[in-house]
């Protein structure tokens, strides 16, 4: 690992605990490969607002954050107000999909990102579970603007019957990722956290081989897959860690720490 010059990572689950907190051990260890110039890249579910919050948390404030599954890339930028500038989104029609899950499941949540600003909302969310400011407005004018990203969540579903909804539905338009709730992120066809590394990389200048990634979630697979080292947590699930190259300790043994030790070895 010594010869990884980009290290892409994932957040909730991670770096973070589902209790949104992030080590001092893992704050170390991100310090430290910055510190010994290589290319520390979050590459996360959350929207810019979010994921770039997390980033100068863990005192990053130059280099490239991945968003929204991919759809959204933004470069940190200590000089412009919100600390970072968005440098390209991907967006597409989201109303086909809405409306067949919403044929299925009429009472879900249905939520589409609002560009630095939070979410419109069909319903109110329940506290924690997306960021930023909600706006309520009608299901068409969801389904009807261009998107970066969507958010289903039916409460009384599970990721199984979210599966087979997916199956049932199609939704072969969008990338889609079934969280570890009763949870269902869209983002336009053929974007993935791993795509939107590729052009990071090669911004950069990074050698493909000179990459390493870490996740835990069904959003990771690609980046998992993308990466020359592809590391799942411990608490992955079975398709999660056979995308991987190898296996870490889980989120509560902070297994980020033990890769990001090994990175600087």
């Amino acid at each position: 690992m010594s010869r990884t010059r980009m290290v892409a990572l994932d957040v909730d689950g991670t770096l973070m605990s589902y209790g949104g907190v992030i080590s001092e051990e893992v704050r170390a260890g991100v310090t430290a490969l910055v510190d010994s110039g290589r290319h520390v890249v979050l590459a996360t579910g959350r929207s810019a607002h979010s994921a770039v919050e997390v980033a100068l948390d863990l005192g990053l404030t130059h280099g490239w954050v991945v968003c929204s599954n991919g759809a959204v890339t933004a470069r940190l930028d200590p000089e412009h107000d919100a600390g970072y500038t968005l440098e390209r989104t991907v967006t597409f029609d989201p109303g086909p999909a809405l409306r067949a899950i919403a044929l299925e499941i009429p009472d879900a949540l249905f939520a589409v990102e609002d560009l630095s600003v939070g979410f419109l909302v069909s319903a109110p969310f329940p506290a924690g579970e997306i960021t930023g400011q909600q706006t309520l407005v009608p299901f068409e004018r969801l389904a009807s603007a261009p998107a970066t990203r969507v958010v289903i969540r039916a409460p009384e579903s599970t990721p199984e019957e979210f599966h087979a909804l997916v199956e049932r539905v199609g939704l072969h338009e969008v990338t889609y990722a079934v969280g570890w709730s009763a949870w269902l992120d869209l983002t336009p066809g053929g974007v993935s956290k791993a795509s939107a590394l590729e052009e990071v990389r090669r911004e950069l200048g990074v050698e493909p081989y000179e990459t390493l990634a870490l996740g835990d979630g069904e959003n990771d697979v690609e980046m998992l897959r993308w990466a020359a080292c592809g590391v799942a947590m411990g608490h992955a699930n079975d398709v999660v860690r056979a995308a991987a190259d190898e296996v870490t300790g889980t989120i509560d043994d902070d297994g980020a720490v033990a890769v990001l030790r090994r990175v600087l070895a």
